[in-house]
């Protein structure tokens, strides 16, 4: 398909130039649920990284990180990573869409273990879930770790 001077190959990951198009708008980041869930967890009194990596050899980014307690925070699409009460199946393109998904999700299980192998706590929140509930549960998870290391650094001087 020859539209705009250049071809696109069999396959592509966009099937027409509106598709194209479309794709090309959805946000990576600072998206709606990601804001508000950013906005309750600063209200809450902590400070984070936005779309940063928790690890430098990782070239995957969180959508919050908290460095000092090593806590990666994700707020994924249900559909872009495959959501079990949400992802609909593309009818346009499947094989390649489903097969886009199936690698997000892989993707995402294998940052969670590399993660975990090196200390983090990982939290994955869907879009779809009550961002009170969300911020409420970050609080309570990078408190808590905040909490068990000054109580071994205290463990050390005594």
């Amino acid at each position: 398909m020859v539209t705009d001077g250049w071809e696109r190959p069999e396959g592509s990951w966009a099937s027409s130039e509106a598709r194209r198009r479309n794709m090309q708008a959805i946000r990576s980041r600072d998206t709606k649920p990601e804001r508000l869930i950013r906005s309750l967890v600063h209200a809450g009194g902590l400070r984070y990284r936005v779309a940063a990596k928790p690890l430098s050899s990782l070239r995957r980014t969180a959508d919050l990180v908290f460095r000092p307690t090593k806590v990666a925070v994700f707020i994924d699409g249900c559909y872009w990573h495959g959501c079990p009460e949400h992802y609909v199946p593309p009818k346009t393109n499947p094989g390649y869409w489903s097969g886009k998904v199936a690698g997000n999700m892989a993707r995402d299980r294998d940052t969670d273990q590399r993660l975990a192998e090196e200390g983090w706590t990982v939290l994955r929140f869907w879009e779809h879930e009550s961002p009170e509930e969300c911020s409420r549960t970050i609080l309570r998870v990078v408190l808590d770790r905040r909490k068990s290391l000054l109580e071994r650094k205290l463990r050390r001087y005594q």
